[in-house]
């Protein structure tokens, strides 16, 4: 794959996955659906309760314990997946599969009224793992596409399409849900849910450019046997075996792992937050969340410059910092102007939270490592796996006490995390052999 390498055009082409999916991302799980979700959830008869499958949740638990549901079987298919992937070199095929699923789940929600909450409830599922697997796949290619001191930045690039790309889904969509009129639109339902359906088409559509130009992958063997069920999981305990003799690596994904908690769980709960909270508005959370997007490429730019100069690791810590006060300040938010401070803070910080840390991980990879999907595969079942926790955590204070606690309560996580960074900062290896992360 060196043939590859840092070139502008295969860059391109991988950074516009990241285009193509990211409106998921924004409009699924940030903007339009979180807000028309709760506001249809929410009934004077029933308050924000509602009844799947003929048991009652919390509304926002239930999606949120959906949400942590996608991910948990997304945790335990992805290293049989992965694993596939690197023993018959068709890794494309899967990058292909999820973004079809995921695509396809995001139509079907046009579908989603209150009387079809099930339905909705599991299209919403079914994208979320067809998102998880697209991206899995994604990331896999970036230690074969870019060198290891351009990988900062090309990682920053992916990001910044993908907050390009989806805000400008997002604008069409906010025509849409601020003037029906416009387009003699009377169902108050339809904005919301053609919405749905404009991300998979965006999502499936542009996802065509990568899939164009990035290559297959390299087969590790000549044909399958049965042995490949199984080896996913031996590869996963491979790789945790090698990381379990690289004392950085080891230190850097348990801080990555126990962050991961807070920073995931906040991005998806954020709007529906914002609407339980503050009563803000579908129009005003798209607002805001579009605020977020653009200061969030800046933010993924500013945290890769930051990081070419005094380190990786300190970045990490100095944000993982700024998390920990997001998550009190949310705790007692009660104007919407300090909703949108924080809304501008977050943003800063989410983009270059999840660059760098991408970045990190491809850097402490050993040298010409072959399988990397195996070893991406590790690092999204360690975020899989943190989602999971902090969504399953948020939903359950919440059912139990209130959803500010439940942000209060994601502070914890964060705080472990930082101790780690910081004991991963005075780790002689990293200063002695990765000063340059």
């Amino acid at each position: 794959m060196q043939d590859i390498k840092n070139n502008k055009r295969t860059i391109r082409g991988w950074a516009m996955f990241d285009w193509a999916n990211s409106a998921y991302n924004l409009v699924i799980t940030s903007t339009i659906f979180p807000a028309y979700y709760t506001i249809i959830t929410t009934t004077s008869e029933h308050g924000d309760k509602v009844s799947f499958f003929g048991r009652t949740f919390v509304n926002t638990a239930l999606s949120n314990y959906a949400l942590s549901a996608a991910y948990l079987v997304m945790a335990l298919l992805l290293p049989l997946l992965s694993s596939t992937a690197d023993f018959r070199g068709n890794k494309k095929v899967f990058m292909k599969l999820f973004t079809y699923v995921g695509g396809l789940a995001c139509i079907g929600l046009f579908f989603f009224k209150l009387e079809t909450l099930e339905i909705g409830i599991i299209c919403f599922a079914v994208a979320a793992m067809g998102y998880i697997g697209g991206v899995m796949f994604s990331n896999s290619y970036l230690p074969e596409i870019a060198s290891q001191d351009q990988q900062d930045r090309v990682s920053a690039q992916g990001f910044a399409y993908g907050y390009i790309g989806s805000v400008l889904l997002q604008i069409i969509c906010f025509v849409f849900v601020l003037k029906p009129e416009w387009f003699g639109i009377t169902d108050a339902s339809f904005p919301a849910r053609l919405s749905f359906l404009l991300v998979g088409v965006w999502w499936i559509l542009f996802a065509q450019i990568p899939f164009k130009v990035l290559p297959a992958g390299s087969p590790n063997k000549e044909k399958i046997n049965r042995q490949v069920i199984h080896s996913g999981y031996q590869e996963l305990a491979k790789v945790w075996r090698q990381v379990n003799t690289m004392k950085v690596m080891k230190r850097f994904l348990l801080a990555f792992f126990l962050y991961s908690v807070g920073v995931q769980t906040i991005m998806l709960v954020a709007a529906s937050f914002g609407e339980k909270v503050l009563h803000l508005g579908t129009s005003r959370l798209i607002a805001t969340i579009l605020i977020i997007q653009l200061v969030a490429i800046a933010g993924a730019y500013l945290m890769s410059s930051l990081a070419r100069r005094i380190g990786n690791v300190k970045v990490l810590i100095m944000v993982v910092v700024v998390w920990i006060g997001v998550c009190v300040a949310a705790y007692g938010i009660s104007t919407e102007n300090q909703f949108y401070i924080i809304a501008a803070l977050v943003g800063l910080i989410m983009g270059g939270i999840q660059s760098l840390s991408r970045s990190t991980y491809s850097k402490f990879l050993p040298e010409n490592t072959p399988d990397t999907a195996s070893f991406f595969s590790f690092y999204d079942v360690t975020e899989k796996l943190a989602i999971v926790l902090g969504l399953a955590a948020f939903a359950f204070i919440e059912e139990h006490s209130n959803i500010r606690n439940s942000a209060l309560g994601l502070s914890v996580f964060f705080v472990l995390g930082l101790i780690v960074l910081i004991v991963l900062l005075f780790t002689r290896e990293n200063r002695v052999n990765n000063s340059e992360v």
